[in-house]
């Protein structure tokens, strides 16, 4: 089993403690997810984020519903959050949300570090459906935060 990257990257004009301000309410996250995912937010025993905040969601991907709960497991105002699966549909999943000024606002990159469940059969069900589920998603997601932010997206994957 390998441990994969997804990596995507956008710049909006806009300053970067607003960008991080939206960010750091977990209830934002599902203004962002595509309504195909069915995502809900159940409980998030902080609101805004700090280090050990524990956010349980429900979602629904091709019918097949999946309870997910994270933990935040690092944390630095107006620079970067992790939350780390604590349980879900992966093995591992650890996704790193950084914040970089640039010249004309803020440069939002997501650094997802994750293995898949199963061993060969979880690495099948990565080539054939899952690697481009999750380019599906985070296009999406880029697509809502330009819109959110007024930029047209800027995005790419590893």
């Amino acid at each position: 089993m390998s441990r994969r990257r997804l990596q995507w990257r956008q710049e909006v004009d806009r300053p970067i403690d607003q960008v991080f301000e939206f960010f750091r309410d977990p209830f934002n996250l599902e203004q962002i997810t595509p309504p195909w995912l069915r995502f809900r937010i159940l409980t998030a025993t902080d609101r805004p984020i700090r280090i050990g905040t524990r956010i349980r969601y429900r979602l629904r991907l091709h019918g097949i519903p999946f309870s997910w709960e994270s933990r935040i497991a690092e944390y630095r105002p107006g620079v970067l959050f992790a939350d780390e699966q604590v349980t879900g549909p992966y093995k591992s999943w650890y996704h790193r949300h950084l914040f970089t000024p640039s010249a004309t606002g803020v440069v939002i990159e997501d650094l997802i570090d994750y293995e898949m469940p199963f061993g060969p059969l979880g690495e099948l069900v990565h080539l054939i459906a899952v690697r481009s589920e999750l380019a599906r998603i985070f296009a999406h997601r880029s697509r809502s935060i330009a819109e959110r932010f007024s930029q047209r997206p800027h995005a790419g994957e590893e």
